[in-house]
């Protein structure tokens, strides 16, 4: 049934305070350099959860390709994007991608997504990061999940064996902070 991926992108960027979809990176959008990585995966169908600044993402990011999840409830957390989500995947996998991370490698995500356990986590150098992969038995999980950081407590409760997946190199900066996006950009 194939793997999909899932870019999260619905936030309402409150601690930049501004659409940190669309800030300028290498002559696109942020949102549109996840995108591009997020295809060059091979995923069997690729999704895009949008909330905040929606109607404008919607017209500056390339969102071809993609099936685009409107999520009403963003500003309760990344979980109930997730939620919103889950009732369109058909495929059996699902792999989870931060669309304020374009860091990470499709490299990275065809090694998450070969792993033989229900979850599956990328360790870097400096700590776990996205991607995240789920099997379809933990759907179910996925869409009881409430804000922020639900993913990373259901990662961690214990329940479902997860592999880890060695990649090189530091966690790839996620831009939540002004401080966050000068660091991407250097």
């Amino acid at each position: 049934m194939g793997i999909a991926g899932l870019v999260l992108a619905a936030g309402g960027s409150l601690r930049l305070g501004s659409a940190k979809q669309l800030l300028p990176y290498r002559g696109r959008t942020l949102l549109d350099a996840t995108l591009d990585m997020a295809r060059a995966c091979g995923f069997s169908e690729l999704l895009v959860a949008l909330g905040g600044s929606a109607a404008q993402v919607r017209e500056r990011a390339d969102l071809s390709g993609c099936f685009v999840v409107d999520n009403p409830d963003f500003s309760t957390g990344c979980g109930s994007s997730i939620r919103s989500a889950i009732p369109h995947v058909t495929a059996s996998s699902l792999v989870l991608l931060l669309g304020d991370q374009p860091g990470v490698s499709p490299d990275a995500v065809r090694r998450v997504a070969a792993v033989p356990t229900p979850i599956g986590i990328c360790s870097y150098a400096d700590g776990l990061g996205h991607p995240f992969l789920f099997r379809r038995p933990l759907f179910g999980s996925l869409t009881s999940l409430h804000g922020d950081k639900a993913v990373w407590k259901l990662l961690h409760s214990g329940r479902y064996p997860v592999t880890s997946v060695p990649v090189d190199g530091p966690v790839p900066i996620d831009v939540d902070t002004w401080a966050d996006y000068e660091r991407l950009l250097s």
